[in-house]
Formats: structure tokens, C-alpha cells, sequence
């Protein structure tokens, strides 16, 4: 059972998070490992198997970008954990100047300034990153919606770093 079906919920990248969260509630209860603390052995693995494969579906699906990579995989395209470069010169010039504009950060006059400018331009280009990658998951466009996913993990991977030099500047 896949995971969409698991929650009862149609395989789209669009979801109702509460309804997710409130099934996932639901499903835990229902088969946590302590219900079945006095069954036999065997039933015992079974619910603490069926706990960790509904926490996975959990967990995959809350977070969009893994579910975009869980869509795919669904679709035939599996890229979770690929190494594959992208073949986009436009998205590998513009993460090279992300790059350089990160290393400046450090050196400029009000650090936080250029740490929250630089916040508000990443997390604009990833919300448009989103909106594209919805609407080709929408439209069967599985290796556009993959491309989109990979310079998502990017985008992600560059805010973390810009989270890390905010922390570094804050200890000072």
C-alpha cells in the first residue's frame, strides 16, 4: 500500500496537512506497538512494522519536497538519493552567484541585513520553484517536475548554510 493510500488521500502534491496530520493521529493510535505489548510475538512485529512504515508515510508526506520525490518515484522516476547533475546552464549560473553572494555575507557592513536580503530572494525563488513543480506534478511533466525537485534540494541545501552563518554571527 503506498502512502497516499495508506491516508486515504489522492496521489497530488497538493494536500490538506491537517487531514494528514489528523489521520496519522488516527493511525498511531490505532496500531502504536504498546497496543499489542501483551499479543504474541509475532503480532508484536507486526505493529511495530506497521508503526514505522506509517511514520515514514508520515514523514515523507509532510515535507513537500519529499513528497514531490515519493510522486515521482510512484510514477517511475525515482531520484531520491541520485547524484545527478543538473543539465539547466542557466540554474548552474545562478547557483555559482548564490554562492559568491553567500560568501560575501560575512564581510558586509550590517551582516544581518545581507543575511535577511538574501532570505527573502532565496525563499522567493523557491516558492516560484514550488508553484512550477506543482503544476508539472499536476500535468504528468515528470522529468520538468523532476529538474524542479533537484534545484529545490539545492535551494534547500543554501538556506540551511544561510541559516548556519546567521546562528555563527549570533554566538558573536
Amino acid at each position: 500500500m503506498n502512502y497516499f493510500e495508506l491516508f486515504g488521500l489522492p496521489e497530488q502534491f497538493s494536500l490538506d496537512s491537517q487531514v494528514l496530520a489528523d489521520t496519522y493521529r488516527q493511525l498511531q493510535m490505532q496500531f502504536h506497538p504498546d497496543k499489542f505489548a501483551s499479543r504474541p510475538e509475532r503480532e508484536r512485529l507486526q505493529a511495530v512494522q506497521r508503526a514505522a512504515h506509517i511514520n515514514d508515510a508520515f514523514s515523507t508526506l509532510k515535507h513537500p519536497l519529499a513528497r514531490a520525490e515519493y510522486l515521482l518515484s510512484l510514477r517511475g522516476v525515482d531520484i531520491r538519493g541520485e547524484q545527478q547533475t543538473l543539465k539547466d546552464p542557466e540554474f548552474l549560473m545562478q547557483q555559482m552567484a548564490w554562492r559568491e553572494q553567500l560568501e560575501e555575507i560575512p564581510a558586509a557592513a550590517d551582516v544581518f541585513s545581507a543575511i535577511l536580503a538574501f532570505d527573502r530572494e532565496l525563499q522567493g525563488e523557491a516558492d516560484a520553484l514550488y508553484r512550477a513543480l506543482a503544476e508539472q506534478l499536476e500535468l504528468g511533466c515528470w522529468s520538468e517536475a523532476a529538474d524542479a525537485v533537484r534545484k529545490l534540494k539545492f535551494m534547500t541545501k543554501l538556506l540551511a548554510e544561510l541559516e548556519r552563518l546567521e546562528e555563527a554571527q549570533q554566538e558573536f
